[in-house]
C-alpha cells in the first residue's frame, strides 16, 4: 500500500470513529520481542556446543573429595576416574577442561544456574533426575554397598536399616535408599568423614558405591568396617546435562566421545587404574 493511500484510509477511519489507540503497535512490538526471545533461547541451546568450543574450555563440576572418583593426591593434584574421563571427553570436543569443586548438594544447583557445562561426579541415573536432566550414555556401572563396623552383627541386609542411623551426602541416591528402608540419615560431605563416624560408633551404617569402599579398604586395609550387602542390579553412572543444552548437539557430541573412549579401551584402562576392575561395562 502506498503511503498516501494509507494516510487517507486512516483519516476516513478516524472520522468514522472506528480507529482507536488500542496499542496495536505495542502488541506487535511485544509479539516481536517474545518471538525474538524464544528464538534467542533456541539459538542459545543449539549453540551450547559451539560456545564451549569457541571458549576453548569445558567447565566440569565435581566434588574433588570422593576417592577414587575425584580427589587430590599427595602432591595436591586433582586426579581420579571422573577427572580423567572428563578430560578425555574435553579432548574429543577439542577443548580444555576447567574443574570446579563443590559439595554434592551444590553440584546440581550450579548446573541448573548455568555455572557449569556438566557434572561429572559418579552420578547415578534415576527416574527423578531424568525429569530435570538429560543423561549421557553411561560410562560406569556400580552397585550400592552397605557397610557397618566389623563387630556389628545386627545389620546384615538393607531391611535391617529400619530405625538405625546412617550418614551420607544430602540428596544422594545413598541417602534416599537408606531412608527408604527406614533409616535416619545424617548429612555428611565426604566418604572419609562418613567412615570416621562409622568406625567411631557414631552411626550404625553407611551406604556408598561398592568400588569406593573397596578402594578405601585397599588404602586402609585395617579400617574397622565391613561390607554386608549390596544391590543386585547395577546402577548406571552417566553425565547429567541441562535439557536446554542437551536438546542440541552437546549431548550427541558427549555421547560420541564416550562411545569412542569405550571402543578404544580408554574407559577400561581408566577403570582398572582407579578401581582395580572394569566398571565401564555392565557385563
Amino acid at each position: 500500500m502506498k503511503r498516501r493511500t494509507f494516510i487517507s484510509l486512516m483519516s476516513v477511519m478516524a472520522a468514522a470513529g472506528v480507529l482507536t489507540l488500542s496499542g496495536c503497535s505495542s502488541n506487535s512490538s511485544s509479539a516481536s520481542t517474545t518471538a525474538s526471545g524464544a528464538a534467542s533461547a533456541d539459538s542459545a541451546a543449539a549453540d551450547q556446543l559451539a560456545a564451549i568450543q569457541a571458549n576453548g574450555k569445558l567447565i566440569v563440576a565435581l566434588e574433588g573429595a570422593w576417592q577414587p572418583w575425584s580427589y587430590h593426591d599427595e602432591s595436591d593434584t586433582l586426579v581420579g576416574y571422573d577427572v580423567e574421563v572428563s578430560r578425555a571427553i574435553a579432548e574429543k570436543l577439542g577443548v580444555e577442561p576447567e574443574y570446579v569443586e563443590s559439595d554434592w548438594d551444590s553440584l546440581f544447583a550450579g548446573l541448573d544456574a548455568g555455572r557449569y557445562d556438566m557434572v561429572c561426579n559418579g552420578v547415578e541415573v534415576t527416574d527423578e533426575r531424568a525429569l530435570t536432566y538429560d543423561f549421557t550414555t553411561p560410562y560406569g556401572y556400580i552397585h550400592t554397598a552397605l557397610a557397618v563396623k566389623k563387630d556389628n552383627d545386627d545389620i546384615k541386609t538393607f531391611e535391617d536399616l529400619k530405625g538405625k542411623t546412617t550418614a551420607n551426602s544430602l540428596a544422594s541416591t545413598y541417602m534416599e535408599l537408606a531412608e527408604s528402608y527406614g533409616a535416619t540419615v545424617q548429612g555428611i560431605d565426604t566418604l572419609e568423614e562418613t567412615i570416621q563416624l562409622l568406625t567411631a560408633g557414631r552411626i550404625d551404617a553407611t551406604l556408598n558405591a561398592d568400588v569406593s569402599f573397596y578402594d578405601y579398604l585397599n588404602v586402609h586395609p585395617d579400617a574397622d568396617f565391613k561390607i554386608v550387602a549390596q544391590t543386585e542390579e547395577a546402577s548406571h553412572v552417566a553425565i547429567p546435562l541441562r535439557k536446554a543444552d542437551a536438546s542440541a548437539t552437546l549431548l550427541e557430541a558427549v555421547n560420541n566421545a564416550i562411545d569412542e573412549l569405550r571402543a578404544d579401551g580408554t574407559l577400561k584402562e581408566l577403570s582398572e587404574k582407579y578401581f582395580g576392575q572394569d566398571i565401564s561395562s555392565e557385563n
